[in-house]
């Protein structure tokens, strides 16, 4: 796929409201997922139980955004593994969370208001919204869901334009799951003009599993499989991914590895 051919994947969405004393909410969750790990997944399930029971909208959809190859950082396969990651993640475990390409199919970086801008304007002035039960139309509000280390970056001064954090937190909002070894109460601090638009969903069971930490067991020959979907394990075991450094893994064929190799015993390692 290219932009010329782009279409926006909405056929996860929901088509009508269910309630209609509700407001209708898109999720948008724009990371690396370099793997996408099972607390992606959860990460969009604990916001939709948040929204049902503590908020007044109605969860219509949930997208990950896989940022393009232009972001340049350690460990970042390429954008057409992530997208594939994703995409098989949510595949069988997920009847309403989609992968939006839009993001990484373009060559230069897009700041995560230009992501949120592109849903806004696909959802609300393409699609014309969602349907109500009485046959008319509203407006989809898109929101960014992240983790709680993100808002750690937007409070520190310098890394974000602050036009970019009034769009982001003072138009969109942000839903923003908690994380074991992460104080959101400081980073909130310096964010208390947007506080109202911030939701913290706490992290009932504790899970620190990390993208960082799956690479990091995978570069030592360690097993992975259980912190992310079974089917995106063995597309990396399929692909080679993560097993050496960026600049050896360029250019290897595929790795063809036994599920022997993946676990070498009945214990599973920790994710501490």
């Amino acid at each position: 796929m290219t932009l010329d051919n782009y279409a926006f994947p909405s056929e996860r969405m929901k088509t009508v409201l269910s309630d209609p004393s509700k407001k209708p909410l898109v999720l948008v969750s724009c990371g690396s997922f370099s793997p996408p790990t099972n607390l992606h997944l959860r990460m969009f399930e604990e916001a939709a139980d948040y929204c049902q029971f503590d908020t007044e909208y109605e969860v219509v959809g949930g997208f990950f955004s896989p940022v393009g190859d232009a972001y340049k950082k350690a460990g970042l396969a390429s954008a057409h593994h992530r997208i594939n990651m994703t995409r098989i993640a949510v595949q069988d475990s997920s009847q309403w969370i989609g992968v939006d390409p839009w993001e990484p199919l373009h060559k230069e970086y897009l700041p995560t208001v230009k992501v949120l801008d592109h849903f806004d304007y696909e959802l609300n002035e393409v699609m014309g919204g969602i349907a109500t039960p009485d046959g008319g139309k509203r407006r989809i509000h898109v929101a960014l869901l992240a983790g709680a280390d993100l808002i750690q970056t937007m409070s520190t001064p310098g890394l974000w334009a602050p036009k970019d954090l009034e769009r982001i937190l003072g138009h969109y909002g942000a839903f923003i799951l908690e994380r074991s070894g992460t104080d959101i109460d400081d980073a909130l601090v310096s964010l208390q003009q947007w506080r109202n638009n911030i939701h913290v969903i706490p992290q009932l069971i504790q899970n620190d599993v990390s993208s960082t930490k799956i690479r990091l067991f995978r570069k030592r020959g360690k097993s992975i499989r259980y912190y992310i979907p079974d089917k995106v394990v063995d597309y990396i075991y399929e692909h080679g991914l993560y097993r050496e450094d960026d600049k050896k893994q360029a250019g290897k064929g595929k790795e063809k590895e036994s599920e022997s190799t993946d676990s070498s015993g009945y214990t599973t390692p920790s994710a501490s």
